[in-house]
């Protein structure tokens, strides 16, 4: 059975580089009928938040990737880590190093000196004498002296590291803590994990947590090292490019399924495809067939994606989430034509939301370059007279009903439809752009779209008036 793992530390919010790395194992797991597991590594106590664990939760909970079974924490595993450490003193594969912090930077003063790769030089490795006093020692591993260590990256290849890059690097410090590659090799054996897929920033970690595997007794799992995503400039993606929490994506009004498949393809690819719902993900997922290669972060394609999925989604699945804009539609009667006009046009809920308001809320002010375009010679009294044609008018209620109105008027008028088109709709939204005319009066009525009109006019009157 294949048995995925993520393991976040909270020390801060869960970027999208993290979910595509949880999204991959999340993926391979259920494809393979196994389970995926959710790990808190919390050891570092001085910066845990709980807000942040908190958040992490939360977002696997939005995006809608299921764990298996409760998150397992770190900190709660102290006494396990410590049974283990104990295990390798015992048996002479780890030992206790008295080397003070300032014996040890002049130890690497004097290799960077000599031009020498910085490395601890194994003084108490075999040490049997006194214990200097004072001096609380770090447990360090026995790394082996000679050789190489070799494993299978799926997605790299065969890695080699000379035992020589690899000096006894501590698995307890001095207080009693344990370090990082030692507890993550434990808790990757002990959870039973088949495959761990995780960023090729941890490719060097690798050789020192198959030293804790194989002192330990403990079976390796496949290791896949997925390349890091660029921003659009090319440099390491960074909080200016969108590597930010993922629930401010929620927050921008992203859905989850296209965040999703955005980062699914930020490095796997299945032919030419781009859009994949959540089952052809699991069809076709492997991890072997991750590109080698960074790969590149492209809003615009995030943007794309999220449009299409917002095009397919129901009104009202669209109407509920419009509420957390401060937009509430499930019992508006227009609620239909609001979303139909404003899915087609918008790319994230936020901005649907932003749109509908300005539609549905009589304008306060009016964007002064519009003004100025829109309302230059005669453009008054023709939206005077527009008015006036919408007083005398019968039962004003589809959009057709105001597109027919609007063709009779220019052609009594014997104007084009633009000198009545911009300044209606700065009348109407305050600004030039928006959706068709002739359904912004439908949805607001014939009563609100005279106002608005009167508004405007009133608006330009006191304006002339006062210069």
């Amino acid at each position: 059975m294949v048995v995925t793992r993520f393991a976040p530390s909270p020390t801060g919010y869960l970027h999208i580089g993290g979910l595509r790395t949880a999204l991959y194992n999340y993926l391979w797991a259920r494809k393979n009928g196994g389970e995926f597991k959710l790990r808190i590594e919390d050891t570092d106590l001085s910066r845990n938040s709980a807000e942040a664990t908190k958040k992490i939760i939360e977002a696997f909970e939005w995006v809608g990737m299921d764990y298996d079974g409760e998150p397992v924490y770190q900190s709660d595993r102290f006494d396990l880590y410590k049974s283990y450490i104990l295990k390798l003193l015992d048996e002479g594969k780890a030992y206790k190093c008295y080397m003070t912090k300032e014996e040890l930077d002049k130890l690497r003063e004097e290799q960077m000196a000599r031009k020498e790769r910085p490395r601890y030089d194994g003084r108490y490795r075999d040490f049997t004498g006194t214990p200097p006093e004072g001096v609380e020692p770090v447990i360090r591993i026995k790394a082996p002296l000679e050789g190489e260590i070799v494993f299978e990256d799926g997605i790299k290849g065969t890695i080699t590291i000379k035992a020589s890059e690899v000096d006894d690097f501590i698995i307890a410090r001095s207080d009693g803590t344990p370090t990082y590659n030692f507890v993550v090799a434990i808790d990757d054996a002990l959870m039973g994990m088949t495959d761990v897929i995780r960023g090729d920033d941890h490719l060097y970690n690798t050789p020192k947590q198959i030293i804790v595997y194989e002192a330990l007794g403990f079976r390796l799992p496949r290791f896949y090292h997925v390349p890091m995503i660029l921003g659009p400039d090319g440099k390491k993606l960074s909080k200016r490019h969108g590597a930010t929490d993922v629930m401010e994506y929620k927050a921008q009004g992203f859905l989850p399924e296209a965040l999703l498949n955005f980062l699914v393809r930020l490095g796997w690819s299945h032919g030419d495809q781009e859009i994949f719902t959540l089952e052809e993900m699991l069809e076709h997922f492997d991890p072997s067939d991750i590109n080698a290669s960074a790969s590149q972060y492209n809003p615009d394609k995030l943007l794309w994606l999220n449009a299409h999925y917002i095009k397919n989604s129901s009104n009202e699945r669209l109407a509920k989430l419009l509420e957390d804009f401060g937009l509430y539609l499930l019992s508006h009667d227009k609620r239909e034509i609001l979303l139909d006009i404003f899915k087609e046009r918008c790319k994230t809920v936020k901005e649907i939301a932003e749109q509908i308001k300005e539609v549905l809320e009589t304008p306060e002010n009016y964007d002064e370059k519009a003004i100025k375009k829109a309302m230059k010679g005669n453009a008054a009294e023709i939206l005077e007279a527009f008015a006036q044609k919408i007083e005398t008018a019968g039962e004003l209620h589809l959009p057709t009903d105001y597109h027919a109105l609007m063709e009779a008027f220019v052609s009594e008028m014997e104007i084009g439809f633009g000198k009545i088109g911009m300044p209606l709709r700065v009348a109407l939204i305050g600004r030039l752009g928006g959706p068709d005319l002739s359904d912004v009066m439908s949805i607001v009525g014939k009563e609100e779209t005279l106002l608005r009109i009167r508004r405007l006019l009133d608006f330009i009157e006191t304006s002339n008036a006062s210069s």
